[in-house]
C-alpha cells in the first residue's frame, strides 16, 4: 500500500481510445490463449486496465464531491458522466470471453465461480445501443447531486445545507424543530417540480434501455446491475412480506413509546427525529476529539482494525465534516491503484456522525481486507453483503461509545439499536416503491406520489404530515437519493441489518468467535454470492420464512430490557 496521502494521489484523465486499443489486444490474447496460465496473464492484465480508469474516476468523484463546487472536478465529473458509459462495452466483452473460453473449466477452478456467475448475470445489461441513454441518466443524476449539494436554507439569518441543518430538527423546543424541519422541506418543495421530472426522465431511459436489451422492464435490468446472481424479485417480495407481518407492528410500538416519552399528542413528522425529553445523544467533542476517541476505540478492537484506522488517518483518507458545497450524505469508496479505500461524511454535531464513522469503516476495513483478492471484481462484494460489514461495525463497537457519549450513552444505545429496527419498514417500502414504480414506468409525477403513500400507509402508518402540504402529496422519496443515483440499491439495507442484528446477539454471547467470523467475511470481499457470504459467516438466512421473526423477537427483547 502507498504511503502518499490522499491530496498527493495524482488524478490524471484517463485517455479511453489508447486504454481501449490495449484492451482489446488483451482480450484477443483472452480468446486465443494457447494454455490456461496464457488466459490467467490477460485476466491480471485486464484488470489493471480496468482499475486504472476506476482509479481516476474515484479520485475525481471524491475531490468532486468533497467541494460540488469546484470547476475542474465538476468538469470531469461531467466528462466521466458522458464518457465513462462506453466502457460496460469493454465489460461485457470481457465476460463474452470468459464465458466462451476453451479453458473455462480451469478458469472457473481458479478464480471461483462467482466471476463466472457474475458474468452470466451481467452479460445482457449492455449493449451499444444504449449508451445514449446511460450518458443522460449519467447527466441528470449530477444535476440531482449538484442541486442538493448547493441547497441553501436560512434559518433566523443563518444559512445552512441539507447536512448541517439535521441538529436544528433534534432540538427539544417543538416550535423550534418545526421551523427547521419546515424550512427543509420548503427547499424541497421549491425544487420538487425539477426533481420529479428528474426523476421521470430516468424511469423513462431506464425503461428504454430494459426494453431496448429484451427486458419485459425496468425490474430485471436493474437486478443484473446489482449483480444478484442467487435471489430475484419473489424472494425480495416475500421477505418485505415478513417485515410487514413482523416489524411493522413492533416498529408502531415504539413509535407510539416515542410520542409517550416525549409528551405529545399526536407524532408528526418534525417530531420523528427526537427521542427523548431532555434531549438526543449527542457526542461530547469536538470532530477532533471524535476521531482521537475513534483511533483509541479500534486500537483496542482488534489489532486490524487499529493499524487500518492509523493508515487512514496518516493517508489523509477521510473527509468528515459538513462544508458548503460539499455533497450530503456518506459513503465508502475504493481507489484500486492506491489499494486504499476512502471514507466521506458529514459531521454535523448529532450521534449520526458517530453511526457514519462506524458504518462507513465496517466497509473501508473490509475493501482493505480483500485488497488482494483477484480478479478486481471480488475486492468488493456485492451491495447486500457489502453493508453487513458496515452495519455489524456500528455494533461491534458498542463497548466504546461511553467515551463518545459519555451521560448520554445508555440513550445512545436504545436509540440507535431502535433506530436501525425501525428502519427495516423504511427500506422495504422505498424498495417496493421502486418496484412499482419501473412496473408502471408510464405513471406520471402524481402517479409516482400516489404508490409512495401507498407505501406509507402499508410500512409507516405512523406518519402524521397534516400540517404539511407538500409531504401529504406523497413526495417524501424524493429526499432518497438511492432512488435516482442507484435503482432497487436499497433493500440491501435491510437484507444485511438482519444479519448484523445475528452478529451483535453473537457478539454479546461470544466476541472471540462472531470477531473471527466477521473478519472471515471481510476477508472474502466479493469472492462468493450473498447468500455463500451469509453461510460463510455463520449467519441464517434472511430469505428463510421464520428468520425475520426470530431476530425481531430477540430484538425486541433486547430493547425492552
Amino acid at each position: 500500500m502507498s504511503q502518499i496521502t490522499f491530496p498527493e494521489f495524482e488524478y490524471k484523465r484517463p485517455d479511453l481510445d489508447q486504454l481501449e486499443n490495449a484492451f482489446q489486444a488483451v482480450l484477443v490474447e483472452l480468446r486465443d490463449a494457447e494454455t490456461v496460465n496464457d488466459a490467467i496473464a490477460a485476466v491480471e492484465q485486464i484488470d489493471s486496465i480496468r482499475a486504472s480508469v476506476a482509479t481516476a474516476y474515484n479520485i475525481g468523484y471524491i475531490r468532486y464531491s468533497i467541494n460540488t463546487r469546484d470547476s475542474f472536478y465538476r468538469e470531469e465529473k461531467d466528462w466521466f458522466d458522458t464518457n465513462l458509459p462506453r466502457t460496460e462495452q469493454w465489460r461485457v466483452d470481457y465476460y463474452r470471453a470468459l464465458l466462451d473460453n476453451p479453458h473455462r473449466e480451469a478458469l472457473q477452478k481458479h478464480f471461483g465461480d462467482q466471476l463466472f456467475d457474475s458474468a452470466r448475470v451481467s452479460i445482457n445489461t449492455f449493449r451499444p445501443e444504449i449508451l445514449e441513454e446511460l450518458q443522460a441518466v449519467n447527466k441528470l443524476s449530477s444535476e440531482f447531486t449538484q442541486m442538493r449539494g448547493g441547497a441553501e436554507i436560512e434559518i433566523d439569518g443563518k444559512t445552512y445545507n441539507l447536512s448541517s441543518i439535521a441538529p436544528l430538527e433534534q432540538v427539544p423546543d417543538r416550535e423550534k424543530r418545526k421551523a427547521a424541519s419546515t424550512a427543509k422541506w420548503n427547499w424541497y418543495a421549491e425544487h420538487r417540480e425539477r426533481m420529479e421530472n428528474i426523476y421521470g426522465e430516468m424511469v423513462q431511459l431506464r425503461t428504454t434501455m430494459a426494453r431496448k436489451l429484451d427486458y419485459e422492464n425496468y425490474v430485471g435490468l436493474g437486478y443484473a446491475n446489482m449483480n444478484r446472481t442467487d435471489y430475484g424479485p419473489e424472494e425480495v417480495a416475500n421477505f418485505r412480506r415478513q417485515v410487514r407481518e413482523h416489524i411493522v407492528p413492533i416498529a408502531q410500538q415504539l413509535y407510539e413509546q416515542q410520542r409517550e416519552r416525549i409528551g405529545v399528542d399526536r407524532l408528526r413528522y418534525y417530531d420523528l427525529s427526537f427521542r427523548f425529553p431532555d434531549g438526543n445523544p449527542t457526542p461530547k467533542g469536538d470532530p477532533a476529539a471524535i476521531v482521537a476517541h475513534a483511533e483509541k476505540m479500534y486500537q483496542e478492537l482488534s489489532p486490524e482494525t487499529g493499524t487500518f484506522f492509523r493508515i487512514l488517518q496518516d493517508q489523509k483518507l477521510m473527509d468528515l465534516e459538513a462544508k458548503d458545497g460539499k455533497a450530503p450524505g456518506g459513503y465508502c469508496t475504493y481507489i484500486n491503484e492506491y489499494q486504499t479505500p476512502y471514507i466521506f461524511s458529514n459531521f454535523n454535531g448529532t450521534s449520526h456522525d458517530i453511526d457514519v464513522l462506524t458504518h462507513e469503516f465496517g466497509h473501508a476495513f473490509q475493501v482493505y481486507s480483500s485488497r488482494n483478492q483477484r480478479p478486481m471484481e471480488y475486492n468488493w462484494p456485492t451491495f447486500d453483503a457489502a453493508e453487513i460489514h458496515s452495519m455489524s461495525m456500528e455494533f461491534f463497537t458498542y463497548p466504546w461509545m461511553e467515551g463518545f457519549f459519555k451521560g448520554d450513552t445508555g440513550k445512545y444505545y436504545f436509540s440507535h439499536l431502535a433506530s436501525a429496527f425501525r428502519f427495516l419498514p423504511y427500506g422495504c417500502a422505498v424498495d417496493e416503491f421502486q418496484h412499482r414504480v419501473y412496473e408502471n414506468p408510464d405513471l406520471g409525477n402524481a402517479g409516482r406520489n400516489a404508490i409512495w403513500k401507498e407505501m406509507e400507509a402499508a410500512y409507516l402508518p405512523h406518519l402524521d404530515y397534516s400540517d404539511n402540504d407538500h409531504l401529504k402529496d406523497g413526495t417524501f422519496w424524493q429526499s432518497q437519493g438511492h432512488v435516482f443515483n442507484v435503482p432497487f440499491y436499497y433493500i440491501d439495507y435491510c437484507l444485511a441489518q438482519i444479519c448484523a442484528f445475528q452478529f451483535l446477539l453473537r457478539d454479546e454471547q461470544d466476541h472471540t468467535s462472531a470477531w473471527a467470523d466477521y473478519v472471515k467475511l471481510c476477508k472474502a470481499g466479493g469472492s462468493k454470492s450473498f447468500l455463500e457470504l451469509v453461510k460463510l459467516a455463520g449467519l441464517e438466512n434472511p430469505f428463510e420464512d421464520g428468520v425475520v421473526k426470530k431476530i425481531a423477537d430477540r430484538v425486541r427483547e433486547r430493547l425492552d430490557a
